[in-house]
C-alpha cells in the first residue's frame, strides 16, 4: 500500500483571492448597483416671469422668458392687458448672440436683427422689417486702439449716400445726406467734442445747425453745469449740492423761459429712496418713494420686487391731487 503525503491546510481557503493593487481595471470585478441603471434626463429650461402694473394707465405688462439650447438663445413673450383681461400688443422674440427675431402677433410682422464679426477689426450689423421691406446695414471698422472707429450705415433699399461716422476718444463726427423740401438732398454734418477744462469737462455739440456748449464742474460736494445754445442764445444752468451722505439737492433754471425746477433726494441704504420736487413749467409739485433700486432691475431688489408711490399736487387745483403707484415683480421658476 502506498501511503499518500498529507496535504497542507490553507487557513484562508474560504477567502477568495483579491486582485493585486496594480491590476488593470478590466481585472477588477464590476460594481453591482442595486438601484438599476442611471438614466439622465435633459435639464428643464428655467422660466422667468416679470409683471409690471402702472396705476396711472391701469394696464399690466407681462414678460415671460426662458433660455434653451444650453443658453445659446432666449425665447421671450410679452403682452399688455387691462383690468377687463383684454390682451394687446403681443410680441414673440427669439434672441441669440448673432441673430434676433421680434414677431408682432397683431400686425403679423417680423423685425430681424443680425450682428457678427467679419474679421478681427470689422463688424457687421443689419436689420430688416419684413412687412415694410425696409432695413439698414452698418459696417464698423476698429481703426486703432483705444476708441477709434469708422462706421458706414445705409438704408435698404438705398435712397442716397451712406451715413459716415468717425468716433474717437474725445467725441465723434458724422456726415449724412438729408432731404430738404422733398426736392433737394444736402449733406449734413453733426458732431460732438469733449475736452478737459480746468476742473471740469467742456462739451460742444453741433446738430441741425445748432451749437450747444456745456461745461460741467463737479467735486465731492457740488456740481455746476451751465449751458448755452447758439444762435438762439438760450442759456440755462443746473446746480447740485450734496448735503450729506444720504441727502442731495438739485436745481435747474432756464434763463430764456424763466422756468425752473428743484428736486430733493434722500436715500435709506440701497433699496429705499425718497424724492420730492417742483416743476414751474407744469406748475406741479410731487413726491415719490421707491422700494428697490430706482435704476436697477427687479432681480436685485428685495423679494425681486420694485414699488414706487408718487403723489402729484397741481398748484392751480390742489383738490385734484392724485396718488399713483407702480409695481414690478419677477418670478424665477
Amino acid at each position: 500500500m502506498v501511503e499518500m503525503e498529507p496535504v497542507p491546510q490553507n487557513p484562508n481557503y474560504l477567502v477568495p483571492p483579491t486582485p493585486p493593487v496594480d491590476s488593470p481595471p478590466s481585472a477588477r470585478p464590476p460594481p453591482v448597483s442595486s438601484n438599476g441603471p442611471i438614466i439622465s434626463f435633459p435639464k428643464r429650461p428655467a422660466f422667468r416671469i416679470t409683471t409690471e402694473f402702472d396705476s396711472d394707465s391701469s394696464i399690466f405688462f407681462h414678460k415671460i422668458s426662458c433660455k434653451f439650447l444650453d443658453s445659446l438663445a432666449k425665447l421671450k413673450l410679452s403682452f399688455h392687458n387691462n383690468n377687463k383681461g383684454d390682451i394687446s400688443e403681443p410680441q414673440l422674440s427669439v434672441v441669440s448672440k448673432h441673430l434676433s427675431i421680434n414677431y408682432d402677433l397683431d400686425d403679423q410682422n417680423a423685425l430681424l436683427k443680425s450682428s457678427f464679426d467679419l474679421g478681427p477689426r470689422l463688424h457687421l450689423e443689419a436689420s430688416h422689417d419684413v412687412k415694410a421691406q425696409q432695413g439698414e446695414v452698418a459696417v464698423v471698422a476698429h481703426i486703432a486702439d483705444p476708441g477709434y472707429k469708422f462706421e458706414l450705415s445705409s438704408a435698404v433699399p438705398s435712397v442716397g449716400l451712406p451715413k459716415a461716422t468717425f468716433k474717437f476718444p474725445l467725441g465723434e463726427v458724422s456726415l449724412e445726406e438729408k432731404e430738404e423740401e422733398e426736392v433737394n438732398r444736402i449733406l449734413s454734418i453733426n458732431g460732438i467734442l469733449r475736452s478737459q477744462l480746468l476742473n471740469g469737462i467742456c462739451t460742444a455739440q453741433y446738430k441741425d445747425e445748432d451749437l450747444k456748449l456745456r461745461y460741467s464742474f463737479k467735486d465731492e460736494e457740488m456740481s455746476f453745469i451751465p449751458s448755452i445754445i447758439v444762435p438762439s442764445n438760450a442759456l440755462s444752468f443746473a446746480f447740485k449740492r450734496q448735503l450729506g451722505p444720504s441727502d442731495k439737492l438739485s436745481y435747474w433754471y432756464n434763463l430764456d423761459s424763466n422756468y425752473w425746477s428743484a428736486v430733493y433726494k434722500h436715500t435709506y441704504g440701497k433699496d429705499f429712496k425718497f424724492k420730492a420736487g417742483y416743476d414751474s413749467e407744469v406748475r406741479l409739485g410731487w413726491a415719490s418713494l421707491w422700494v428697490g433700486d430706482e435704476g436697477g432691475k427687479a432681480k436685485t431688489a428685495p423679494m425681486k420686487m420694485k414699488v414706487q408711490f408718487m403723489l402729484q399736487v397741481p398748484q392751480d387745483d390742489i383738490k385734484s391731487s392724485v396718488l399713483m403707484f407702480r409695481v414690478k415683480k419677477r418670478w424665477d421658476l
